[in-house]
């Protein structure tokens, strides 16, 4: 198993990520081999600096950086040697199982869509945000952000993907999906999620429990919660603010410190043919290591076959 990392993507990089290497290769027993994407004169010096010297890791020289700012299509296209093009060059060659990066999200995306594709069936990739709950669990919601317009069937295939990762890395059995809506009854709601709802209702591949509402996405309710990228990324970035403003106000609230999402890590590209992590461009060490053992816990489970397998279904009886 071969992971690759950008290591010059995110705000804090490369430093930050060369910690989360060592952080990595410190906790995890059976390690995947990391290949690193970046300045290969840097890395090795922070490498050294950090005292992590391991078998586990191969540097592919990357000289070039796509800004957080750029524009994505067109920085891909002139920084052919970018630590993301490369990156992504090599997944598409199978030269490594999975791609990691908390640089440019757009480019990230766009990498995702033209180099590896979407996997068959699957008319637009999703990523989606982690809602804390409660009770001390994960619901996860989807779209976060890059579909801000979607069509129902969209949205059914965001349900189909959010249940299977929920199912398969975080073991719930039977993902309970919730449509977001601006109430509980059938017929509520606009265009859209009215005619979402008897789409989600009758698929069989979905535990649809029906509509819920902005009070019910961080309780258990539901473990998926689907709408467009729209309404998606204003709760994500609402439940970020949660975070900054207790930290601003010196609340100690052991709930409250769960909205800090960079201790998750990143979160996937669901519907693309391999694996692709989008992290946050604040990320720190411990984000970086969570983000790898993501990909290897993904890779491991082979969510992807069964994503694939689960489409081929859906598209064998359409």
């Amino acid at each position: 198993m071969k992971i690759g990392l950008d290591m010059m993507g995110g705000d804090y990089a490369p430093l930050e990520t060369v910690k989360g290497v060592r952080q990595y290769l410190d906790a995890e027993k059976n390690p995947a081999d990391l290949v690193l994407f970046g300045d290969e004169s840097i890395i090795r010096d922070l490498l050294n600096n950090e005292q992590t010297a391991s078998e586990h890791i191969q540097i592919i020289h990357a000289p070039e950086v796509v800004g957080m700012h750029e524009h994505p299509t067109k920085a891909l296209k002139e920084k052919q040697q970018s630590s993301i093009a490369v990156g992504f060059t090599y997944l598409a060659k199978g030269k490594i199982d999975a791609f990691i990066s908390a640089g440019n999200t757009g480019a990230m995306m766009v990498g995702a869509l033209y180099s590896i594709k979407a996997i068959e069936g699957v008319s637009r990739p999703t990523i989606g945000t982690y809602l804390p709950r409660e009770n001390g669990t994960l619901g996860l919601l989807l779209d976060a952000g890059i579909n801000a317009d979607c069509k129902p069937e969209n949205l059914v295939q965001f349900a189909i993907l959010g249940s299977l990762f929920v199912q398969h890395l975080w073991n719930v059995a039977s993902p309970k999906v919730g449509l977001l809506n601006i109430g509980e009854e059938e017929g509520k709601g606009n265009l859209l999620t009215q005619a979402t709802y008897p789409l989600l209702k009758s698929n069989a591949l979905l535990n649809f429990v029906g509509n819920v509402e902005g009070r019910d996405i961080f309780t258990e309710k539901a473990d998926v919660v689907v709408c467009e990228g729209f309404t998606g990324n204003v709760i994500l970035k609402m439940a970020e603010s949660i975070h900054d403003m207790t930290s601003r106000r010196h609340i100690h609230d052991e709930y409250f410190d769960r909205f800090d999402f960079e201790q998750y890590g990143g979160v996937p590209v669901l519907g693309v043919a391999k694996p692709v992590i989008i992290g946050h461009g604040i990320s720190h060490g411990p984000s970086f290591k969570n983000m790898i053992s993501l990909a290897q816990h993904m890779i491991e489970k082979d969510l992807l076959g069964k994503i694939k397998a689960s489409f081929n279904i859906s598209i064998s009886n359409a």
